[in-house]
């Protein structure tokens, strides 16, 4: 452990600067591990989940979107943030699974949990795959959501990551788990 406190810094202030209904921003002031002090700012974020789902076809279920922050349609895979309070990370995999695709699941499996952001966010998303899907009759999208589906085999998921066609960091690393765990 004393390694790691070589590297820890130290939180001596944090003044929150903006609170919004999805994220807040702080400033925090930290002392460095050779004593100086220094200024972080910091994304708080609720966190999120994402699904890698599989149809019976072989294919990942992906959604086509517009994202306003990046100014682009993206392919990705389902996800959305932990934005009920209590629900397990888990369950809500399951809600937007359902929310946002025709399929609903049987089993959850958390395959990664990692930080979108961490050079300055505290967002922390749980990626899951989805085992014993079921075809719904239509997905529950929020009425702000308004998306394409998409179903890739393994092959035209391959050769998309290899074109750059797939911009999104949890698809990027969803479907590399997909194509390498077989």
């Amino acid at each position: 452990m004393k390694d790691e406190l070589a590297l820890r810094e130290q939180l001596l202030s944090s003044t929150r600067v903006f609170d919004g209904q999805l994220i807040q921003v702080s400033v925090d002031t930290v002392q460095l591990p050779n004593g100086k002090t220094g200024r972080r700012e910091v994304v708080r974020h609720p966190g999120a989940v994402a699904v890698l789902a599989i149809n019976a076809e072989n294919k990942v279920i992906l959604v086509e979107q517009f994202r306003h922050a990046g100014g682009e349609i993206l392919l990705e895979v389902p996800a959305g943030k932990l934005d009920i309070s209590g629900e397990p990370p888990e369950q809500c995999a399951f809600r937007e699974l359902a929310e946002e695709t025709p399929y609903t699941a049987q089993k959850m499996t958390l395959l990664y949990t990692f930080y979108t952001a961490a050079g300055f966010c505290d967002e922390l998303l749980y990626l899951y795959r989805a085992d014993g899907l079921q075809k719904n009759s239509q997905a529950q999208l929020d009425e702000d959501e308004f998306v394409r589906h998409v179903y890739l085999s393994k092959e035209e998921a391959y050769i998309a990551l290899r074109e750059g066609r797939i911009r999104d960091s949890k698809t990027i690393i969803a479907l590399q788990y997909w194509l390498l765990s077989s």
